[in-house]
Formats: C-alpha cells, structure tokens, sequence
C-alpha cells in the first residue's frame, strides 16, 4: 500500500491519495477496510476509489459525485489494471465547486508519478 497524504490543500480541504495492487471487489474492499484502520482515514469525509479487475471496471464516489469517473477514466488511459486508486478528501468547510475535480486529477497524476 502507497499512500502519499497532505498532497493538496484547498480552502480548508485536504487530500491524500493512495493505492496498491487489487485483483477483485474482495480485494477492494480489503484494501479500503486495511486504509480505514488507519483512524485519520476512517474519519474522512470521502475516500473515492476506482479500479479495473479484468474486464470489470468498479467505482465508488463515496459521496463526491463524479470522482469514482474521473479515477477510472485515468486508470484506462494509463492500462493500470489490477490496481485500486483511492483519493481521499477531508473537507474544509467550503465548497469547491468545479476544483474538487481538478484535485482528484492532480492526486492520481502524484499518485501515477510515484509508480
């Protein structure tokens, strides 16, 4: 597991990126539960994920509308299959409007850098 946190600040919000190898939903879920043990990521406001298993793409926006996309739609640019991002925001207290897209972008571009 990669997890490079503090990546972005943003009025208020904050957000890190993680991710690690992931071969199935099961594994998703193992890899979501193992980066919640950690409290500060248990409590954030939203940790968005996507990953490509095969021929199956899956998604979750964890209530950030349209992020779980934006993660997919770069995980299929790169072929990065097998492999969960997960973009995790706290909020600051202000909406972001538009910008909340643009630092799920920058977070994966870190993220992709880092491999």
């Amino acid at each position: 597991m990669i997890i490079l946190d503090n990546i972005i600040s943003d009025r208020g919000s904050k957000y890190a990126v993680s991710g690690g190898p992931c071969h199935s939903p099961d594994d998703a879920k193992a890899f979501l539960k193992q980066l919640k043990r950690k409290k500060k990521f248990a409590k954030a406001t939203h940790n968005t994920w996507a990953v490509i298993c095969g021929d199956e793409e899956i998604k979750n926006d964890d209530g950030e509308s349209g992020a779980g996309m934006i993660i997919l739609q770069m995980l299929a640019r790169e072929k990065l299959h097998n492999h969960i991002i997960v973009v995790t925001r706290w909020y600051g207290g202000k909406h972001l409007g538009g910008d909340r897209f643009r630092h799920v972008k920058e977070a994966v571009r870190t993220y992709l850098d880092e491999l």
